[in-house]
């Protein structure tokens, strides 16, 4: 069974929307400028990133654009090519494609059956 494992918030204004989570949750933000993206951290975490909290997931923030026009839950898979394939042949769309995301693995969107943007990731180790 894969397992959502992370979750993207869009915004307008991102430093404003930093600055809200931040206060109202407690969460570490964390700028990767390169990417021009937020990792967020919802709960105590390895050195790799991954919450030690059991059922707990971490996150992203990123400018309002692309697939990301409303809060986006992506799911961890061992092969993306390959689940792409099966949610394209159930019906759904791919939005983007594969993509590298660093040294840290894939990530590709689509789009269900009922329209919801949804996120994949394939890491490089599992």
């Amino acid at each position: 069974m894969d397992s959502v494992v992370h979750f993207e918030i869009p915004a307008d204004k991102v430093d404003r929307a930093k600055a809200f989570y931040s206060k109202a949750f407690g969460w570490v933000m964390n700028p990767v400028p390169q990417m021009d993206y937020t990792m967020i951290g919802t709960s105590a975490s390895d050195q790799n990133g991954r919450p030690t909290s059991p059922g707990a997931i971490n996150g992203g923030l990123a400018k309002k654009g692309g697939p990301l026009k409303s809060v986006v839950v992506t799911i961890g898979v061992a092969d993306i090519d390959a689940a792409l394939k099966k949610v394209e042949e159930l019906g759904g769309k791919t939005v983007q494609k594969k993509m590298a995301v660093g040294e840290m693995g894939f990530s590709a969107y689509f789009k269900d059956t009922e329209g919801n943007v949804i996120g994949l990731f394939q890491p490089t180790q599992m």
